[in-house]
């Protein structure tokens, strides 16, 4: 549709999304959220899809909320109350997700960027946690972030709302990889190729257990780790995994290339 805001398209295991409204830099408006969580959910519930890329067009990744939309509603009309269901969607989805970035993130951008799995933007890109300047709270998206942020940095760049750059985003957890222009597809693609070896069962289990909070101590885990490492171990997933390895062969779920 020439009048959509996400694109969705799904090549070899692949399913991309990319976000497309240049002229107000991707923010999150009522038909971009709604056509994003479309497509997270497509995405996740199709067999065929192994990874999930979240991208856009323009020179912006997403400038957070659309602010002409919240201009004068009322908190229970808010477009940030439908956020906090993408943002689930994508920390919470059973296929990895990457985000590439060509362009700069700010405040809820950032908050989708921190959600996915795998994060890898150009090394111009630029990022910003600007909503106490113009007197809001990160309160939804610092459930993505502050997991991934070292305390000292989201102090800082929570309270100061100052700009920092992919270098530093990398320093402090926000990125995995910032790369020159010409090499972020290059580098995405790696990503991507290196994830769809994994078995679609063992990787949602493994997001799964990445999200759980750890026991206090390892004797206090083993038992439930054990069986599940066991279990899968025992599967009809495992077990192929376990063979196509004796064989010296890639394993069923491998995408073509």
């Amino acid at each position: 549709m020439a009048d959509e805001l996400v694109h969705y398209d799904v090549v070899g295991g692949t399913a991309t999304i990319t976000l497309d409204s240049p002229h107000n830099r991707n923010a999150l408006s009522a038909q971009l959220r709604r056509e994003l969580s479309e497509s997270l959910d497509k995405a996740r519930a199709d067999d065929a899809v192994r990874v999930i890329v979240l991208t856009h067009t323009g020179p912006v990744f997403c400038a957070g909320m659309d602010l002409k939309e919240a201009r004068g509603a009322g908190a229970g009309d808010q477009g940030v109350n439908e956020f906090p269901k993408i943002l689930e969607q994508l920390w919470t989805s059973p296929k990895p997700v990457v985000a590439r970035l060509a362009g700069p993130a700010r405040a809820g951008g950032i908050g989708m960027v921190a959600a996915t799995d795998i994060a890898v933007a150009v090394h111009e890109a630029t990022f910003a946690f600007s909503e106490v300047r113009i007197g809001v709270v990160p309160a939804v998206i610092s459930l993505t972030v502050l997991p991934r942020l070292t305390a000292r940095a989201a102090h800082e760049l929570f309270l100061t709302g100052d700009t920092f750059d992919a270098k530093r985003a990398v320093e402090i957890g926000l990125l995995n990889s910032a790369v020159p222009a010409d090499e972020l597809d290059g580098e995405v693609a790696r990503y991507v190729k290196a994830l769809a070896l994994g078995g679609p069962k063992a990787l949602a289990a493994t997001k799964e257990l990445l999200s759980k909070p750890r026991p206090a101590t390892p004797s206090e885990g083993f038992e439930a780790m054990n069986k599940l490492s066991a279990g899968f171990f025992a599967s009809e997933e495992g077990q192929e995994g376990i063979t196509a390895f004796a064989q010296k062969r890639k394993p069923n779920w491998v995408p073509e290339s």
